[in-house]
């Protein structure tokens, strides 16, 4: 079993200190910096915007991989990758045009991924799965940190590992939710690739510490 890809979730940082946090990260055995955008449309909640991510990769020496949990994403890649993102993702619900939205992220030079909600079936991503670098799965209901894993993810990883060996795709399996010392281990074993972890690192007495024992299972 490889290592996985450890990307915390700023979201759950403490924004007064944002600067601060960023180079925890930096400093720690994370991989990516996981960055929330919520548009109060497509979930019931507002994060943060283009500032806040310019402000981020300033500081930043991991690379940014950025959730979009808007409604028309096609509107905005363009301007968070010039604010500093390496990966943007995408909501399969949220794009009626989902293969351009894909061409699009890939045309600017970033990584691609299609996130999922829970209620979403893997199967939807049968003819994008080997167009993308990245499936983020979503292993609770966006729009708030802090929420109970959804135990039906790993039957969900399991099929979208199959479903990209069928299709001989690259794509990386990501887990956003819940992610902690308990479910990581089975994450991985069901086929994950990189584990996405807010409030369990942000609000440890060491997140360093607590990064590293997810890098390290």
């Amino acid at each position: 079993m490889n290592k996985p890809i450890i990307a915390p979730s700023i979201l759950a940082a403490d924004f007064a200190n944002l600067e601060r946090e960023v180079k925890m990260i930096n400093d720690s055995q994370a991989d990516w910096i996981h960055i929330d955008i919520m548009d109060g449309v497509f979930v019931p909640n507002i994060s943060m915007g283009l500032p806040v991510v310019e402000a981020i990769n300033r500081h930043a020496k991991k690379p940014l991989d950025v959730h979009l949990m808007i409604v028309e994403p096609g509107r905005y890649v363009e301007a968070f990758r010039k604010a500093g993102a390496e990966t943007i993702s995408v909501h399969i619900e949220a794009c009626a045009h989902l293969h351009r939205n894909i061409q699009q992220i890939k045309a600017l030079g970033c990584r691609a991924g299609v996130a999922v909600n829970p209620h979403t079936p893997v199967s939807t991503l049968s003819d994008i799965i080997s167009e993308i670098d990245l499936v983020c799965l979503m292993s609770v209901n966006p729009g708030f940190g802090g929420q109970k894993f959804i135990e039906n993810t790993y039957r969900k990883v399991a099929d979208l590992k199959s479903l990209i060996s069928e299709k001989s795709s690259t794509a990386k399996i990501e887990i956003d939710g819940g992610v902690n010392l308990d479910n990581a281990k089975p994450l991985m074993q069901a086929g994950a690739d990189v584990l996405v972890a807010g409030n369990f690192v942000f609000s440890s007495a060491d997140p360093k510490e607590v990064i590293g024992r997810l890098k390290n299972l």
